[in-house]
C-alpha cells in the first residue's frame, strides 16, 4: 500500500493577511532605506556648483565659502560619535527619522536670506546626515541580516547616485527654473518629503528600546578594540582618498593642459565608475569566503589609477579615471559592509559605524588641505600624488586586518 500524499498546507485568511502585510512592510522598508540613502549627499554636493554665485552675492572670501563644505564634513565626524547613544535613547527608527527631519530643517534654514542662516543651516544639515550615516548600516544589520550584500549595494548605490544627481543637475535645474542659489539649494529639500512621509509611521510604531535588546546590553567600547581601529583606519583612508580626489583631480588635469570642460568630464567619469562599483562590489564580496580578496583588488585599482596619473597623466587618462572610480566606489561599499559584518548585534554595528565614521570624516577633512599645502610647498602635484599612494598602502593594510573573521562584540569588554 502506498503512502498517501500529504496535502499542501493551506493558510487561513488571517495568516494570508499577515503574510501580505509583512511583504508590504518589507517593500516599504526597502523603499525607505533607498530614500534615506538618496538624501544623504545632495545637501553637501549641491554647494559646489553654486559656490561662485554664493561668493558674488554674499561677498564671502574663498576661505570663508570653503567652510560651507568643510563644516558639514566636520559635523559628519563629530556627531557620528554621538549617533549610537542617540539611537539607544530614542530607538533606532526614531533616531533615523529625527535625523532625516533635522536634515530637512537644515536645508530650509539655508534658504533664509542671511549669511548666518547659510552657515547654521549647513551645520544642522550636517548633523542630520552624520546620524543617518551611522545608523542606516545598523538598520541593515537589524532588518536584513540575510540580505546584507544586496542592501549594502542598494545603500551605497543611492549614496553615490544622490551625489551624482546633485553634481550633474544643480546648475541645469537652476537655469531652467530661473532660480537663485538659495532656492536651488532649497530645492534639494524636496527629496526629503517622501522619505519623511514613509518614515514617520515607523517612528510612531517603534519602541524606545528597539536597539537595546537584552542580548545587546553588554557595554561596547570600540575605541579600545584593535579590530575597530582597523575598520576605522580603512574607512579613514578610503574617505581621505575620495575627498582629496574630488577636490583636486580637475585642477591636476588642468595643470597638465586639459581644458576646464575636459577636466570636469574626466572627473565625472570617476563618479560614474563609483556608482557602478558601489552596487556591484557588495554583491560580489558576499559570495567570497573573506573580504580580503576584494580589499586587495580595490587597493590595486587605487594604485593603478594614481600611478597612472603620476607617470602618464596625458596618456590613457580614461583608464586611470575609470580605475579610480571603481576603486572609490568599491572602497566605500567594503567599509559599509565591515560596519555590518564585523559586529554580531545591531548595537555593535552602530557603535563600530559611529567610531569608524568619526575617524574617517575627521581624517578626510584634512586630506584636501594637506594635498593643497604639499602642492603649494613643492609647486607640483607629484608629491601629493605620491602621498596618496602611501595612503593606499595604509588602506590595504587596514583592510586586510579589518577583514579578519572576528567580531567587535567579542574583541571589546
Amino acid at each position: 500500500m502506498g503512502i498517501p500524499a500529504q496535502s499542501p498546507q493551506v493558510q487561513t485568511p488571517t495568516e494570508e493577511r499577515r503574510d501580505i502585510l509583512g511583504r508590504i512592510e518589507a517593500v516599504l522598508l526597502v523603499v525607505g532605506i533607498t530614500l534615506l540613502s538618496l538624501n544623504q549627499r545632495p545637501a553637501l554636493v549641491a554647494v559646489g556648483p553654486v559656490t561662485e554665485q554664493i561668493r558674488h552675492d554674499t561677498g564671502l572670501s574663498a576661505s570663508a565659502t570653503s567652510l560651507l563644505t568643510t563644516l558639514p564634513l566636520i559635523c559628519l565626524g563629530v556627531f557620528a560619535a554621538l549617533a549610537p547613544a542617540f539611537a539607544r535613547t530614542l530607538g533606532l527608527d526614531r533616531a533615523i527619522g529625527a535625523a532625516l527631519i533635522t536634515l530637512a530643517l537644515g536645508i530650509v534654514v539655508r534658504v533664509i536670506p542671511t549669511v548666518t542662516a547659510l552657515f547654521v543651516g549647513s551645520v544642522v544639515a550636517g548633523i542630520g546626515i552624520a546620524v543617518m550615516n551611522v545608523l542606516v548600516p545598523a538598520l541593515v544589520k537589524r532588518d536584513f541580516s540575510d540580505r546584507i550584500g544586496l542592501m549594502t549595494a542598494v545603500y551605497t548605490l543611492m549614496l553615490n547616485g544622490g551625489a551624482g544627481l546633485a553634481a550633474a543637475f544643480t546648475i541645469p535645474v537652476s537655469h531652467s527654473l530661473h532660480l537663485d542659489w538659495r532656492a536651488t539649494l532649497g530645492l534639494w529639500g524636496l527629496l526629503t518629503i517622501p522619505a519623511i512621509a514613509l518614515w514617520v509611521p515607523r517612528m510612531v510604531r517603534t519602541q524606545a528600546d528597539d536597539s537595546g535588546r537584552t542580548s545587546e546590553h553588554r557595554a561596547l567600547r570600540p575605541w579600545r578594540s584593535k579590530l575597530a581601529w582597523a575598520v576605522a583606519a580603512f574607512m579613514g583612508m578610503q574617505t581621505l582618498l575620495f575627498y582629496t580626489l574630488i577636490a583636486w583631480l580637475p585642477t591636476i588635469l588642468q595643470n597638465h593642459g586639459y581644458s576646464e570642460a575636459a577636466a570636469g568630464m574626466y572627473a565625472s567619469v570617476v563618479s560614474l565608475g563609483g556608482i557602478v562599483a558601489s552596487f556591484s562590489t557588495p554583491l560580489i564580496a558576499t559570495r567570497m569566503p573573506s573580504l580580503r580578496v576584494p580589499v586587495v583588488v580595490v587597493a590595486g585599482l587605487f594604485l593603478i589609477g594614481l600611478i597612472g596619473l603620476l607617470i602618464a597623466p596625458t596618456t590613457c587618462l580614461l583608464v586611470w579615471t575609470v580605475t579610480l572610480g571603481l576603486a572609490q566606489g568599491g572602497g566605500l561599499s567594503l567599509a559599509m559592509m565591515m560596519f555590518v559584518l564585523r559586529a554580531r548585534t545591531t548595537r555593535g554595528s552602530a557603535a563600530l559605524s559611529g567610531m569608524a565614521q568619526t575617524v574617517g570624516y575627521l581624517v578626510a577633512a584634512a586630506g584636501p588641505l594637506a594635498a593643497g599645502a604639499l602642492h603649494d610647498m613643492t609647486g607640483s602635484w607629484t608629491t601629493p600624488l605620491i602621498g596618496l599612494v602611501c595612503v593606499v598602502a595604509v588602506f590595504g593594510w587596514a583592510g586586510w586586518k579589518a577583514s579578519a573573521d572576528r567580531m567587535i562584540d567579542d574583541a571589546v569588554s
